[in-house]
């Protein structure tokens, strides 16, 4: 996993921030550069790769592991990883499904004003053709994805991968038995949530409740 970050044709842009990035996370990084898609459920947070910059700030000074003078440069590095997305160099927009859990949408990280700027943010790019947005309703109570949030990396050449972020460490499932599990997971999920459409609908009357709050 190291060697695809390492061989892909785009500059490790990551090595300036190794001295910030938490243990692991370089390979999650250069993965995510080679990547051609990813596969994304949170029920916490809204992923890194869909968060605005005050969004990111909060969530990182949050962290009981944060030194204060290195949330700058966490910053940084999550808004570079946005660009995969938003403004690729020299290949196409990394495709991008991610679902969530209403939970993510209702708790205002940073404010309501952050909060605010992080759901309009969200009906934004999920307008964009390569980005797919959908919700888990609190309404349909137990569901697969309780167990924590993972991501499924899928590339040109390689073997997909699923990511795992968790308080333990990183981990990354190469087995194919493994990765078919999540996917698995993952289409359960897709069948649970509001469509993208409906998604948007919610996140706008999220943002007007908290406004009204």
């Amino acid at each position: 996993m190291v060697d695809m970050g390492a061989n892909t044709q785009l500059p490790g842009w990551w090595d300036q921030y190794r001295d910030v990035l938490p243990s692991g996370l370089e390979v999650l990084v250069s993965m995510e550069t080679a990547a051609v898609s990813v596969r994304s459920w949170e029920p916490c947070l809204v992923p890194g790769l869909l968060q605005t910059s005050a969004y990111a700030r909060a969530v990182i000074q949050a962290a009981a592991s944060t030194r204060p003078h290195d949330v700058a440069d966490m910053v940084a590095v999550r808004e570079r990883r946005q660009q995969s997305i938003s403004d690729p160099v020299g290949r196409e927009p990394l495709e991008l499904w991610a679902i969530m859990d209403e939970a993510v949408i209702r708790r205002p990280v940073g404010g309501v004003a952050v909060m605010c700027e992080q759901l309009a943010h969200l009906v934004e790019l999920g307008r964009q053709p390569h980005v797919t947005l959908q919700v888990v309703p609190q309404s349909k109570g137990a569901h697969p994805g309780l167990g924590g949030a993972f991501s499924l990396l899928e590339f040109e050449a390689e073997p997909a991968v699923t990511y795992i972020d968790s308080p333990g460490g990183n981990l990354y499932l190469e087995k194919r038995s493994d990765v078919r599990s999540f996917a698995a997971t993952f289409d359960l999920l897709r069948a649970s949530a509001l469509d993208p459409d409906d998604t948007e609908a919610m996140l706008r009357r999220a943002s007007e409740e908290l406004q009204n709050v």
